[in-house]
């Protein structure tokens, strides 16, 4: 299969980052690369190019770092509090993924981040508070309170005289079959 070389002017998952020059396969680039704006020919004048794509690369990496450190800082501070349907003994109905916490933020705080940032080693099956791990960028780390709270209250036990008077009004509760 032909191979040719191109310098890509975007992100591509799989394939590279912006600036990057790689060899794919020559329908691939001819047909999907070329034409969405994706990946330019490596040209004698297109490598003259490309040391203005690795500047505007480190620029808008360092831009995101700052930003995602600023966004870590403050997401720190945060508590985060998701509702979740429980049954009568308080039990939850399902887990708490990453991808309702991300909903959260976005609701709560008004925090768009991508649901692959927050990382759970398995899902929340259980009421509580949990401490949840963001990688925000490769450099940037930071932790997220998550407080699990079931959206119907948990009812009160009745009082233990009541429930005796019941069962002795009430001596036989068979059912009783179809023959």
């Amino acid at each position: 299969m032909a191979k040719t070389e191109v310098i890509l002017t975007h992100n591509i998952v799989g394939l590279g980052a912006e600036s990057d020059q790689v060899k794919v396969a020559a329908g691939y680039a001819r047909n999907y690369l070329f034409p969405q704006g994706l990946a330019i020919p490596l040209t004698g004048a297109n490598k003259r190019r490309l040391e203005v794509l690795k500047q505007r690369r480190a620029e808008r990496e360092a831009h995101e770092l700052n930003t995602m450190t600023e966004l870590g800082k403050s997401i720190s501070k945060l508590l985060c509090v998701v509702t979740v349907k429980t049954g009568e003994d308080g039990k939850m109905f399902g887990t708490v993924t990453s991808g309702m916490i991300a909903d959260q933020l976005k609701t709560q705080f008004d925090i768009a981040l991508d649901k692959r940032k927050i990382h759970l080693d398995q899902p929340i099956r259980a009421l509580g508070e949990y401490e949840v791990e963001l990688r925000l960028h490769s450099d940037v780390t930071s932790s997220l309170k998550v407080r699990v709270e079931s959206s119907t209250p948990l009812p009160e036990a009745p009082p233990a005289p009541a429930a005796e008077a019941k069962k002795e009004e009430h001596p036989r509760t068979e059912k009783r079959g179809r023959r």
